[in-house]
């Protein structure tokens, strides 16, 4: 039988990875197209989960470990009138919670993998539909904006300005066990994002006001007030803005929308990409289970398939990072019950057995 051809439009982290995870099925031909100009390093960091690293590994096959750091304890704070309240910590002793990886290390990986697989590969920009004719499943991992999706989806999808940016950066210092943490500050949730011995990454979402006067004495002052030190070294400083947006269609024929074209969420949680990565890991299975069969791609309710199985998990996860971030954003109403809110939350075990669970595998079962 002809092998059923798949073009993957998209050369980030999302349109990588489904290359190498739907190359693995048998009697499909799979092409990645990119961009003709060359994009600007991602000095960032990415948290997945451990069910997402099995995955990735799954997909790889002989993951380099060094290029992950593993994270046992994961600690929450609460900014209160006198201190930093640590109102939760999820750990584990035999197991890890999550690894964090740099992202542009990643990406080589991946990329150096599709050219040992022999993947075909094209350079050029996509403007149209139309540029893709010839391919039984067209998948665009063309990030948060392309004005492609215009023609795909309807207007009913879930959009929210937070009127806010995420200012990123790498911080080298000479702390000694430093967790992977969490701080809800008055002027934004920071993550800490430990990727080596002396090397963190951090995400501070602040409003778009936030002054920019001096922004980056700011930010060391408050990163040093957090974790009482005063010898750091930030570098590859960045920021973007943030909003929130689930689209309600994910496909239409046979184009479908993967990655951050399909669900943007606030980094209050990091699991924008562990959305992705189960995405990835649903229509692997999906197609699989077609190809199998012997079937047309193109005959087949693959799509819809994906569609309905990832929806619901995409849009409640989505929602529910929002409500988070709504309750930790300052209220005159809300604010004086906060603490003890969340110190009740801290004697809760099921809570925390199911946050962990969640986190891990989502919410499908």
């Amino acid at each position: 039988m002809k092998k059923q051809k798949i073009c993957i439009v998209g050369d980030g982290l999302s349109g990588l990875m489904t290359v190498l995870a739907l190359n693995k099925l048998e009697g499909l031909e799979v092409h990645l197209i990119s961009r003709k100009n060359k994009h600007s390093k991602d000095r960032r960091t990415t948290a997945i989960s451990t069910s997402n690293y099995e995955f990735l590994n799954k997909v790889i096959g002989k993951l380099d470990k060094k290029l992950f750091w593993p994270s046992k304890t994961i600690d929450l704070f609460y900014e209160t009138k006198d201190k930093n309240m640590n109102f939760l910590t999820f750990n584990e002793d035999s197991k890890n919670l999550m690894y964090i990886f740099e992202n542009d290390k990643i990406k080589k990986i991946l990329i150096q993998e599709i050219k040992k697989k022999k993947i075909k590969t094209f350079q050029k920009n996509i403007n149209e539909l139309k540029d893709l004719d010839g391919y039984d499943i067209k998948i665009l991992c063309l990030g948060r904006s392309s004005k492609i999706y215009q023609s795909i989806v309807d207007k009913r999808s879930l959009n929210k300005d937070y009127k806010e940016i995420a200012i990123t950066g790498y911080v080298k210092h000479d702390l000694k066990n430093l967790n992977t943490a969490q701080y809800f500050l008055k002027d934004g949730p920071l993550a800490i994002l430990p990727f080596s011995k002396n090397n963190f990454s951090f995400v501070w979402s602040v409003d778009i006001k936030f002054p920019k006067k001096d922004i980056n004495s700011v930010i060391k002052s408050k990163i040093c007030e957090v974790l009482k030190t005063n010898k750091i070294q930030i570098s590859n400083q960045q920021s973007y803005p943030l909003m929130l947006n689930l689209k309600r269609s994910y496909y239409k024929n046979d184009i479908l929308i993967l990655g951050e074209g399909l669900h943007t969420v606030h980094p209050i949680a990091g699991q924008g990409f562990n959305l992705v990565l189960r995405d990835i890991n649903k229509l692997q299975e999906i197609l699989k289970y077609y190809t199998k069969l012997g079937m047309s791609l193109k005959s087949t309710p693959a799509l819809e398939d994906f569609t309905n199985n990832r929806k619901s998990e995409n849009i409640i996860t989505g929602i529910g990072i929002d409500l988070t971030h709504n309750f930790f954003k300052q209220n005159k109403l809300l604010d004086p019950f906060k603490e003890t809110i969340l110190k009740n939350i801290s004697k809760n075990n099921t809570f925390k057995k199911i946050s962990k669970f969640i986190s891990n595998q989502g919410l499908s079962i």
